[in-house]
C-alpha cells in the first residue's frame, strides 16, 4: 500500500513545477499533459487531455515500481529520489523523447523539475516507516507486488 500512495502522491504534486512555470509565463498549463497522451500507442500525433492524464498515471506507476524495487535494497529517502528523478529525467526527456515531437517540444527546465519533484516525493514516501499492526514499525519497502 505504500508504494500506492507514495506514486499517487508524486504523480499528482510532479507537476507542480512545470504548471508554476506555464502560469509565471502565461503558457498553456495543459501542454505538458496533452503531450503525454502522445505516448499512448497511436497517439503520437493526436495529443489530448484525457490521454495524458492516462499515460501520466501509466509512467508513474512504472517509475514507482522501479523506485519501490531500489528502495527494497537501499533507503532512498528525498534526497536520493530527487537523484532517481534526475536520472528519470534523463531517459524519459533526453531519449524516450526522440520519438515524441510533442513532448520534445515542451521546456525543458520544467520538465526536469516535475520529475526531480516526482523522484525526491517518491523517495521520502517509500522511506517512512511503516506500521506493522503489533506496535513497531518497518521500513522495509514493499516494491512493485504492491502496484
Amino acid at each position: 500500500m505504500r508504494a500506492v500512495r507514495a506514486g499517487a502522491v508524486a504523480a499528482i504534486v510532479s507537476g507542480i513545477p512545470s504548471t508554476v512555470y506555464a502560469l509565471l509565463t502565461g503558457g498553456d498549463v495543459l501542454a505538458a499533459t496533452r503531450a503525454a497522451g502522445t505516448l499512448l500507442p497511436g497517439r503520437r500525433d493526436r495529443p489530448g487531455v484525457a490521454a495524458g492524464l492516462i499515460a501520466h498515471l501509466a509512467v508513474s506507476a512504472l517509475w514507482t515500481c522501479v523506485l519501490a524495487t531500489a528502495a527494497r535494497r537501499h533507503r532512498l529517502g528525498a534526497g536520493g529520489g530527487a537523484v532517481a528523478g534526475l536520472a528519470i529525467a534523463a531517459l524519459d526527456l533526453g531519449i524516450a523523447a526522440r520519438a515524441y515531437p510533442a513532448v520534445r517540444a515542451l521546456p525543458r527546465g520544467p520538465q526536469i523539475l516535475d520529475h526531480l519533484v516526482f523522484g525526491a516525493v517518491t523517495g521520502a514516501l517509500l522511506d517512512r516507516p511503516q506500521g506493522t499492526g503489533q506496535g513497531t514499525t518497518s521500513t522495509t519497502s514493499p516494491g512493485c507486488s504492491e502496484l
